[in-house]
């Protein structure tokens, strides 16, 4: 198992292993799947029309701004 520490601020690093693994780098998306008590990192493969209402699920997203920012991503 690869291992990462959340920091005050919730943010973390993705360890260069699982970055490699997935091909990501500077800008790419990120995708959340939620499965349980586990979440899946993935590579999302085309925007999803829902992506902002799942977004929702994190307070931090939930102004009419960041939902005009984020729609159609």
């Amino acid at each position: 198992m690869i291992t990462s520490k959340l920091t005050s601020k919730a943010q973390t690093t993705i360890p260069q292993a699982v970055r490699r693994h997935l091909g990501l780098k500077e800008g790419d998306m990120l995708g959340f799947v939620l499965e349980g008590e586990r979440v899946v990192l993935c590579k999302p493969l085309v925007p999803q029309p829902g992506a902002v209402a799942e977004m929702a699920v994190f307070n931090e997203w939930e102004s009419e701004a960041d939902k005009r920012s984020f729609y159609g991503l």
